[in-house]
């Protein structure tokens, strides 16, 4: 290999990783109303988006074979224990078709806040859910607000900024 190949092959592997490291990205904003949507929850209810207006959404949509998400969780489920009290919800969506291994993971990594099951992809294709996890913020009014893909420590700090910002509104 000569030095202009292995040059082009290195700039190439290193396109590659930083396309893939910006799908973990911190936050972006978003505008518009919130799709909504039915989903059956683990509790065996059907739970309506529209049904959490007036609240501080977040949909954070995981899948048990997604390391970030298991890491993710347990700081998900601190934050939605204190500030459940300030009208704040997080809706954990599971994107998977067969759910078995979702309730699976439940008991081991278990959360206080509602988990739903997308078995069809449903809800994940109309949030345009391109990387696990993947979460929304949506307003009391309804709307999106931000959007985080991916998972990295640390986010919590903009999970939780997030949060306090529009349960304020």
């Amino acid at each position: 290999m000569n030095i202009k190949s292995a040059s082009f092959l290195s700039g190439m592997f290193l396109a590659g990783m930083m396309a893939i490291s910006s799908l973990a990205t911190a936050s972006e904003t978003l505008t518009g109303a919130a799709p909504n949507f039915t989903l059956k929850g683990s509790d065996g209810k059907n739970h309506k988006l529209s049904e959490y207006r007036g609240q501080v959404v977040m949909l954070n949509f995981w899948a048990s074979w997604c390391g970030p998400c298991r890491q993710e969780m347990p700081l998900l489920d601190d934050i939605y224990k204190k500030y459940q009290k300030l009208g704040f919800v997080i809706l954990g969506v599971n994107v998977e078709e067969d759910s078995s291994k979702a309730k699976s993971m439940l008991k081991t990594v278990g959360v206080s806040f509602p988990v739903l099951f997308d078995t069809s992809n449903k809800v994940s294709k109309q949030y345009n859910v391109v990387a696990m996890p993947s979460s929304v913020m949506i307003d009391r009014n309804g709307n999106m607000r931000y959007l985080h893909k991916g998972y990295k420590p640390g986010y919590e700090r903009d999970y939780l900024n997030q949060v306090r910002e529009l349960a304020r509104e």
